[in-house]
């Protein structure tokens, strides 16, 4: 039915997301609170002040992370494929940047490139990598965007109106030109061959800047395959919705669904809402039969340490020689 890189997508079925960063450390709790939602929207959930949050930079230093054991859990699982937050929401980066200093490289004691570690691995152990990244919300940057929503996501704003409240008065367009079209680019130009990139969170995205970056991709990868979050309908496979269990059969197009082992995508120590093997096994197949794959995602903690429970239902998935079908 496909060719190319598109062939692989439409057979691989099953892949590992990751959402790690320093949200981590944060573990959903803040100062004696604790926040019944996901992990990776504490800054916004608690309004925490850039000045603060950035104190997280001085304690990530994630020793027990280890890229060939992420990637080995996936491949044990029977994933094809793993998607990993180089940059989320909150503007921190996993790898290396030239364009802002806010990455774990420059501005934290841990000094290693995350990004750059998981692309040795999954080129020694022959392993699709693909990489998220957060093309319009910015809480670091004061024209992030995500301003013409308001307080829609829970009662949470999108953009950071905490440190930055004059919406009004932002232009997605600076923080687009000065730092998401150069990070774009440098994920693209620095870890060999990508799978896939993830965008997320289209609102104030104009179409102009979806093509840009859908032409930038293209420029430097052509096989790298792009999901319909970018916006603006450009896209090559569809993404589903958070956790969408989609009834309706996509086996005419490419289409994949996001989905989290617990309830959370960032690491929340307390949330132990784990899915079972079986379960895990059931959305699958429900899944592939319709023609969707399952990415599954799992938050490491704040040590680079993914869950223990997390790794032993995926163990049992793949001892169950069901994730192939």
């Amino acid at each position: 039915m496909y060719t190319g890189s598109k062939q692989w997508f439409f057979d691989a079925k099953f892949g590992m997301m990751i959402h790690f960063g320093l949200y981590s450390i944060i573990g959903g709790e803040w100062k004696g609170r604790r926040f019944d939602y996901i992990g990776e929207w504490a800054q916004s959930y608690f309004n925490i002040l850039n000045a603060e949050y950035r104190k997280l930079l001085r304690v990530f230093n994630p020793i027990y992370f280890d890229a060939e054991e992420w990637v080995r859990t996936a491949q044990d699982a029977g994933m094809k494929y793993i998607v990993v937050t180089s940059k989320h929401h909150d503007g921190f980066a996993l790898y290396h940047s030239a364009t802002n200093t806010y990455n774990c490289v420059d501005a934290t004691p841990f000094k290693r490139d995350i990004i750059g570690e998981l692309a040795e691995a999954c080129a020694k152990l022959n392993f699709k990598l693909g990489l998220y990244y957060s093309q319009e919300l910015d809480w670091e940057q004061p024209n992030g965007g995500g301003y013409t929503r308001g307080h829609t996501n829970r009662g949470m704003s999108w953009t950071n109106d905490w440190d930055f409240p004059d919406n009004a008065g932002k232009d997605f367009s600076i923080c687009f030109e000065g730092k998401i079209k150069p990070q774009v680019k440098e994920i693209l130009t620095q870890y060999g061959d990508l799978c896939l990139i993830w965008f997320d969170t289209p609102f104030d995205i104009t179409a102009k800047q979806s093509l840009e970056l859908y032409n930038m991709v293209k420029l430097y990868q052509p096989d790298c395959l792009i999901n319909s979050r970018l916006g603006n309908g450009k896209c090559d496979y569809q993404s589903a919705g958070d956790n969408e269990i989609i009834a309706d059969d996509k086996s005419g197009m490419l289409y994949e669904m996001p989905g989290t082992l617990n309830d959370t995508w960032g690491y929340k120590a307390f949330d132990t809402n784990w899915k079972t093997p079986e379960r895990v096994i059931e959305i699958k197949r429900h899944l592939n039969e319709r023609g969707i794959n399952y990415l599954l995602n799992v938050g490491p903690d704040h040590l680079g340490r993914l869950p223990a429970p997390a790794v032993e239902i995926l163990r049992e998935v793949g001892r169950s020689g069901e994730v192939s079908t």
